[in-house]
């Protein structure tokens, strides 16, 4: 009997022991794994299988927050009914220029949700990546800067996601035209094969436009060093799903639809823009500056607006190298990779605006001459009939139908050398698994950062 006590007293000493440390082991684990590799924890996690990325797109319109679930095989699962959780606000982080505070604050809305999404065991190695675009990079002096710290500091102090304050930065242009790239392939199910099966990629923003595409082995090798201040490579190599490809990217800033905009309104200054709507006076302002924008006495004229509209492409700018596009830039070359062209964002904006795209429709084929078609029936619309004329043109975009249309045809054909009557794809959206998915770059940087092969468009 004695016996028996004893052990049971030894049993009870033991189970007390385990049930008072374990606690305090499991919090030092959690502490040491906050300070590992992301990218072990992400891949190697032994709670689970799944993965998450929150993604901020900063933009020059405004602030959209992306939420990715994956399995460990990087094959997006669903959150809820959706593959993505998305919000977002206006205007963007630029527009707090005074107030760096105010402007990091605008995200905390969108963060309290998208942190809520994942779930709170997973939340500590979930990685939150901040991307400025085009917006940010134009503001004068330390401005972004001070934006970009106010934005970090909110995630140090009011987010329990994993964080680095490297992850919260403007994206280079080769950033932002890869990911899109990364993004459209993803979901057209073509990343892991040759690169010949994948598609270009021209996205055309507010503030800029970027073009990306894979090229060969041998055409990589001999790629040339941009002379750009803001690129010190055309081309850079990409481990996905198993497959090595050799990506050429750019962005072009300041050729962005609302950018070009002020470009081509600088070049006529105040004496009126053949590009603008009869009878329209108003003004147009854009990174500080204010621009007159009313039509000439000799009224809209589609064929000055494309004489403008070239020049405001810089076709004509010295450029070193045997293939270019406009503004002194290397093509990349063109070959397999670029012959099954996809275009998005305004390309496609533009299009339903213009009603030249049903609307019901989230992709479509579509050749650069019906943007010409549809300019010069723009182009001949008064002010005052245009609203009827196109019932889906906001107010603010109404003065611009014209040049804007132009624009896209003249982007295409004379910037991007695309033959008029080939085909290419305006996309908003990308069915996936059966539903539509936003074709944005957000999706192509989670991809990246969730990648098992090393990362290093993100570090």
């Amino acid at each position: 009997m004695m016996k028996f006590g004893w052990c049971a007293l030894f049993l009870i000493f033991i189970i007390t022991i385990f049930t008072v440390v374990a606690p305090a082991e499991s919090a030092r684990s959690l502490k040491y794994r906050r300070n590992i590799s992301p990218n072990y924890l992400l891949i190697s996690s032994s709670t689970s299988t799944e993965k998450y990325a929150v993604i901020f797109d900063a933009g020059s319109t405004g602030s959209r927050v992306h939420v990715f679930r994956f399995d460990r095989d990087l094959n997006l699962l669903q959150i809820g009914n959706d593959f993505e959780f998305y919000l977002a606000t206006s205007p963007g982080l630029s527009s707090y220029a005074d107030d760096p505070d105010a402007a990091a604050q605008s995200l905390k809305p969108l963060l309290d949700q998208a942190e809520a999404v994942v779930p709170q065991e997973l939340r500590p190695q979930t990685p939150v990546r901040v991307g400025a675009t085009a917006g940010l990079r134009q503001l004068s002096g330390d401005t972004s800067v001070r934006i970009l710290q106010a934005v970090r500091e909110l995630l140090k102090s009011q987010s329990n996601l994993y964080y680095k304050a490297e992850w919260v930065s403007i994206l280079d242009g080769f950033q932002e035209g890869s990911y899109m790239w990364v993004a459209i392939n993803y979901l057209l199910g073509n990343l892991g094969q040759e690169y010949s099966s994948t598609v270009g990629v021209v996205d055309l923003g507010g503030g800029s436009v970027q073009m990306a595409y894979a090229i060969s082995e041998e055409a990589a090798q001999n790629a040339p060093k941009s002379t750009l201040e803001e690129d010190d490579e055309y081309v850079q190599e990409k481990d996905i799903k198993g497959t090595k490809y050799y990506l050429y990217a750019h962005s072009y800033l300041n050729y962005g639809l609302n950018a070009i905009r002020a470009g081509i309104l600088n070049l006529t200054g105040g004496h009126g823009n053949p590009c603008v709507i009869n009878g329209y006076q108003g003004t147009y302002e854009y990174s500080g500056e204010v621009y007159k924008v009313s039509p000439p006495p000799s009224g809209t004229s589609i064929r000055k607006c494309l004489a403008v509209t070239r020049k405001a492409l810089n076709l004509d700018a010295n450029c070193p190298y045997n293939n270019c596009t406009f503004n002194g830039v290397w093509s990349g070359g063109g070959g397999d990779g670029q012959k099954n062209l996809y275009v998005a964002s305004f390309f496609y904006d533009t299009a339903a605006w213009a009603d030249i795209v049903d609307q019901s429709t989230t992709s479509v084929k579509i050749r650069p001459m019906v943007y010409l078609a549809a300019a010069k029936s723009a182009c001949a619309t008064n002010v005052n009939d245009i609203k009827a004329k196109y019932p889906h043109l906001e107010d603010r975009n109404m003065p611009f139908l014209c040049m804007d249309l132009v624009y896209l045809y003249t982007l295409l054909v004379d910037g991007f050398d695309i033959d008029p009557l080939e085909e290419v794809t305006a996309v908003q959206k990308i069915e996936y698994k059966g539903s539509e998915i936003g074709a944005a770059w957000p999706l192509g940087c989670a991809v990246d950062v969730l990648s098992p092969s090393k990362s290093h468009l993100l570090d």
